[in-house]
């Protein structure tokens, strides 16, 4: 049965093509939701470009017939604008104190009274938790829009790192002869990703094992010798070893690394960088590019007095701790490496239509970026170049996005069957005794 979705302004302006994403189904978008599409439009932002981007495909679709009896969409099914004006028995929709000219509640009547009046069923598609606990309240059908959602919970994300229990026979056969076909058993329990780090317990004792990579089912499990440091960093834990194993890979283009605060995601990528980059004796770059999402990124980068550089300071003081800390507190070399475009600092707004070619790229907290924005990252990716994206996929700030719907989240789901990607969960905290607990307990 064909169901009528009502479009939040917020789905539209974090997905300019969710009007052509409900297949055959009917779209109603409210009148008000226009207006706040109007509002936005100037931001030169994701936000901004999604909105212009709706406006333009409306255009399109009005050309085509009336928007207000409906138009018919490519998959079937049609889009309809409807205002307030057009619901019976408008003041009946709210409860109690309800604020009868607020934009969210205005929209959630006309759902109301679209399931009240229609035989289909109606749902309120909108990214707003609190629409949705409203929606509840009044007994409105509403839920997340779950386009880019590729898991059900952030619980169930890859790792990259797989435990599977052996016979100490095989531990041992390992150990003796450096390389072991992939057990055939493997493919019949286990469903096995390319550069997956499998560690391989004794079922018996538990205390012998294997680390190792799986890369594909015609290659052999060879032990992982692992990186003894880089740019003077020593890996304090298996997965920071798996991080720079992968890191160091010349045959792998993505790596993600994600972790909570202090797990040591952002620093293992710029040791690594620093290490190909500017080490004579392992040049594999010509330059280093760091960025990260600037929360809000449009208007507030562009008031702040300043070079680029200067501008990107708030949000990158991090980054630059990470840096002044490999440099052992050296300003002078870091910034002479930074004056010799060795080391750049990026904004991300402004990468969308570059072409970067031989560089060793990392975008910090990838969680806060869109999978539009990933996409635009992603594809500036020139010859002999390598991206990193870090994060914690419980810290985030853009609201437009969750823990299962962001473009890290997203990127690691949708590369993890590809030999060129490889993915970490680091787990154990190592930038100091409290900074882990509070990181555990708060």
């Amino acid at each position: 049965m064909k169901k009528t979705f009502v479009l939040d302004t917020n789905v539209l302006l974090y997905d300019s093509e969710s009007i052509f994403s409900f297949e055959d189904n009917n779209i109603v978008i409210p009148l008000i939701v226009l207006e706040e599409l109007d509002q936005k439009k100037s931001r030169q932002d994701e936000v901004g470009k999604n909105c212009r981007q709706t406006s333009r495909y409306l255009d399109e679709l009005r050309e085509k017939g009336n928007l207000q009896k409906g138009v018919n969409l490519p998959k079937g099914g049609t889009i309809k604008i409807i205002s307030k004006d057009q619901v019976d028995n408008f003041d009946d929709c709210f409860l109690g104190d309800m604020d009868k000219n607020k934009v969210d509640n205005i929209i959630i009547a006309i759902a109301k009274n679209l399931q009240d009046n229609l035989e289909k069923p109606v749902v309120l598609v909108t990214k707003d938790i609190n629409v949705r606990v409203v929606c509840d309240v009044l007994g409105v059908n509403c839920e997340d829009y779950r386009k880019h959602r590729v898991v059900a919970d952030s619980d169930t994300l890859y790792s990259g790192v797989q435990r599977i229990d052996v016979d100490q026979k095989f531990v041992d056969k390992f150990y003796e002869t450096k390389s072991l076909e992939v057990p055939d058993e493997f493919k019949e329990k286990f469903q096995l990703f390319p550069n997956q780090f499998l560690v391989l317990k004794d079922q018996n004792s538990g205390q012998g094992s294997i680390i190792t990579r799986f890369k594909n089912w015609n290659k052999p499990l060879i032990p992982l010798i692992g990186i003894k440091q880089s740019w003077g960093l020593i890996p304090r834990n298996k997965e920071q070893k798996f991080a720079l194993d992968i890191l160091f890979d010349d045959n792998i283009k993505l790596v993600t690394l994600v972790g909570k605060a202090g797990t040591g995601k952002t620093l293992l990528a710029i040791s690594s960088a620093l290490q190909q980059t500017l080490e004579p004796s392992n040049q594999k770059y010509s330059k280093v590019v760091i960025s990260r999402p600037v929360q809000p990124v449009g208007k507030d980068i562009g008031f702040l007095p300043g070079t680029l550089e200067e501008k990107m300071d708030p949000w990158i003081a991090p980054i630059k701790d990470n840096l002044k800390f490999l440099f052992n507190n050296d300003s002078f070399t870091m910034d002479m490496y930074i004056e010799q475009e060795n080391i750049e600092i990026e904004a991300i707004t402004f990468i969308r239509g570059r072409s970067i070619a031989n560089a060793f790229i990392i975008i910090d907290e990838a969680q806060n970026l869109t999978t539009h924005e990933l996409k635009t990252i992603i594809t500036r990716v020139g010859e002999n170049t390598k991206i990193i994206l870090t994060g914690d996929i419980d810290q985030i700030d853009n609201t437009y996005v969750d823990s299962v719907s962001n473009g890290l989240t997203y990127a690691i789901e949708k590369f993890k069957e590809y030999p060129v990607a490889a993915h970490i969960t680091l787990l154990k905290g190592e930038r100091s005794e409290l900074a882990t607990l509070g990181a555990k307990i708060l």
